[in-house]
């Protein structure tokens, strides 16, 4: 892919005529195409859509349907970013990172093929980096509309983002980030990441184990440690109900409503899309 960095903290190709002074954060599956445009000077969110992808339809075809579909996306922006969502990827000391072994990083947590392309996020301010296989296919597509992007994986994203709201805090803190169908956990003290694990799971009883396990295996106490619950999550959900049975300090951050007339959107669904 010409012009394409292994590095999602490089530009790919740059763009000549003028921009408006707004930003494109698109956040991408194999399930669901979203994003959100936001104004730099307010920080305003100015738009978001989604549109669900079929895993058996060419997704050149889906995606092409969605550029013509929102003619928001074929604007010129001062800065796009690319999040993608899936959890192929593992973090990596820089102390012993080595990039000529990206893909010995990822053959322990996931199933990796030797045709596969690896890429990194570079993550200096913790001493870093985030290793992870992206969707060629949608770099190439973006690249074509495009023209100029950075992209990385949508961990890079939540990790560094529960770092920085953990940035005063000698605590050691459990967060889940909740999906549809999988969950990440995310355990974090003084600064540091102690954790990251993705696990699927499709009852609250799958949901509470994995929780669970992973305190006994930290050797942490679920009557002093808490849990923080965020993403596709409610106080009525049977997860929340399943994990405040067990720990004794359970809350979730909800995702205040960033747009005007979109009561019925589920935000919390897209929190690191609106947080990025």
């Amino acid at each position: 892919m010409s012009g394409v960095s292994s590095s999602s903290t490089s530009k790919l190709f740059s763009m000549s005529h003028p921009k408006n002074y707004s930003q494109l954060i698109i956040q991408v599956s194999l399930q669901e195409f979203s994003f959100i445009i936001k104004d730099l000077l307010t920080k305003n969110t100015l738009e978001f859509q989604r549109e669900s992808l079929q895993t058996t339809l060419p997704l050149e075809v889906q995606l092409e349907a969605i550029f013509s579909k929102y003619q928001s996306l074929g604007n010129n922006y001062e800065e796009v970013l690319v999040l993608h969502d899936n959890a192929l990827n593992t973090f990596v000391p820089q102390a012993i990172f080595d990039e000529n072994t990206l893909g010995a990083y990822l053959q322990y947590s996931t199933k990796v093929f030797s045709t596969d392309f690896f890429a990194y996020d570079e993550m200096d301010l913790y001493q870093m980096n985030n290793v992870y296989v992206p969707y060629i296919s949608v770099n190439n597509f973006l690249l074509d509309k495009l023209g100029s992007f950075v992209y990385q994986n949508i961990n890079t994203s939540l990790v560094s983002h529960l770092l920085r709201e953990n940035s005063n805090n000698n605590e050691t803190v459990v967060y889940a980030y909740i999906q549809d169908s999988h969950f990440e956990l995310i355990v974090i003290k003084n600064d540091q990441l102690l954790l990251f694990n993705s696990f699927e799971y499709q009852t609250a009883e799958d949901f509470i184990y994995y929780i669970l396990f992973v305190y006994e295996q930290l050797e942490l106490n679920p009557d002093q440690q808490s849990l923080v619950l965020l993403g596709a999550i409610t106080a009525e959900s049977p997860c929340y109900h399943m994990a405040y049975k067990y720990i004794r300090e359970v809350s979730f951050k909800p995702l205040q409503t960033l747009l005007e007339n979109t009561t019925t959107q589920n935000f919390n669904s897209y929190y690191i899309l609106f947080q990025s």
